[in-house]
């Protein structure tokens, strides 16, 4: 399998020499596995999605685990659900949103961090009686705005083929690679590290290169609270239209 199996035709020309460099660092066995069945999620055609960032944009590298295991929710973005939309009901958040745990407890943080919401009562009645006229509706402006800050939503694992934690040891290489290249165009990126297998990325760069943030994984109800995620995320109003 060469680097070409993957479409790279929804990646920033900026990246292309980095995802190269960086693809040619994976076990080819392993790519080779990938070649034989597409089924993996979230496929080819997506994997590479969150690189329509340009690279001389990027100031965060948002680390989540791996991609989701349903195909019609995969899209190649760290926590982007694609099969949700609306954000919110009548009765508060939407049903979907509801069912989706990691972006539920993603925006009752973002809630508190708006000073929308308090940490002692995160109830749907307490989110139906927030005047959202001034709030983004939508899943998609809500990574729009994650992106339009400067955010690349990456995967611990870009892909979901055997288990999160034998994918993300293959893509090490890759990983390592990857934020070596980042990094020597944008060495003040700040890492956000979110759950168990972000955190494996934290060994891959010395400490010096780039600033982290660790946090617990979004499914966890603590994250919800966590004032060391509210306070970075409070003035990025991520909420907002």
């Amino acid at each position: 399998m060469t680097t070409h199996a993957f479409d790279l035709n929804i990646v920033d020309s900026s990246w292309l020499h980095c995802l190269q460099r960086s693809l040619e660092k994976i076990d080819m066995s392993y790519l080779q596995q990938l070649s034989q069945d597409s089924s993996w999620l979230p496929g080819p055609a997506k994997i590479f999605s969150a690189f329509s960032l340009p690279l001389n944009q990027v100031n965060y590298v948002l680390f989540g685990e791996s991609p989701y295991p349903r195909k019609e929710s995969a899209n190649g973005y760290a926590f982007w659900d694609a099969a949700v939309h609306d954000l919110w009901s009548d009765t508060g958040l939407s049903k979907p949103v509801n069912r989706a745990t990691s972006l539920r407890n993603i925006l009752k943080m973002l809630l508190i961090a708006e000073g929308l919401l308090s940490k002692k009562d995160c109830s749907q009645e307490a989110i139906a009686r927030i005047n959202k006229q001034s709030l983004i509706k939508t899943s998609d402006e809500l990574f729009r705005n994650f992106i339009r800050h400067g955010f690349l939503l990456l995967n611990a694992t870009p892909v979901l083929a055997d288990s999160p934690q034998k994918d993300a040891r293959a893509f090490h290489p890759f990983m390592r690679e990857l934020l070596e290249c980042l990094l020597e165009k944008r060495p003040q990126i700040r890492l956000i590290l979110l759950g168990r297998i972000a955190n494996t990325i934290d060994t891959l760069i010395p400490a010096s290169h780039a600033h982290r943030l660790y946090a617990e994984h979004p499914y966890n109800l603590s994250f919800i609270t966590n004032q060391e995620i509210i306070d970075f995320f409070k003035p990025l109003h991520l909420l907002r239209l």
